[in-house]
C-alpha cells in the first residue's frame, strides 16, 4: 500500500513538472514573442501616439516608475498620466537587448536601450537616452502585456 501511494505521489510530481516547465524551444518561441510585443508596442507608439501605446500594452493590475521615483499604479492612471504631461510632439523608440521568460513560460523580462525625441517649441529636438525595463505577463488569450516599466 505505501509503495502505491509512492508510486502515485511520484507520478503527480512528474505531472505537476511537465505542465509547469516548457522545453527549451518553446522558451525560445516564448522570447520571440515577448519581442514581437515589444515591437508592436513600439509601432504602436509611433503611429498612435504614447497614451494609446502604453494605455493598451499595460496589464489592469499595471505599474510604472516615472521621474523621481514616481509608481503610477494602474492601465487607467497610466494613461491618465500620459495624456497630462501631453506628449504628442515625442517620439520613442526602444529594442530589448535581452529578453528571459520564466519556466512556465507566463512571466518575462525585457531590458535595452531606448531614446526619446522632444520636439521644443523653438523647433529644436532633444534627445533622452536611457535603459528601459520591462515585466511582461501573458494574459489567459495568449497575448502579452506589461505589469511594470
Amino acid at each position: 500500500m505505501l509503495m502505491k501511494r509512492i508510486i502515485a505521489c511520484s507520478l503527480v510530481f512528474v505531472f505537476i513538472q511537465l505542465l509547469l516547465c516548457q522545453e527549451p524551444n518553446d522558451r525560445e518561441l516564448t522570447k520571440a514573442e515577448i519581442y514581437n510585443t515589444e515591437k508592436a508596442f513600439e509601432r504602436m507608439a509611433s503611429e498612435q501616439g504614447i497614451t494609446v501605446a502604453f494605455y493598451n500594452y499595460a496589464d489592469s493590475l499595471a505599474v510604472i516608475n516615472r521621474g523621481n521615483d514616481s509608481l503610477i499604479y494602474g492601465k487607467d492612471n497610466i494613461r491618465n498620466f500620459y495624456l497630462i504631461k501631453n506628449y504628442s510632439n515625442v517620439t520613442v523608440i526602444w529594442t530589448p537587448d535581452f529578453i528571459d521568460v520564466s519556466a512556465d513560460g507566463t512571466l518575462g523580462y525585457t531590458y535595452g536601450k531606448y531614446s526619446w525625441k522632444l520636439k521644443q517649441g523653438d523647433g529644436t529636438t532633444k534627445e533622452i537616452r536611457g535603459i528601459f525595463h520591462t515585466v511582461w505577463k501573458k494574459q489567459s488569450d495568449k497575448s502579452w502585456k506589461y505589469v511594470w516599466d
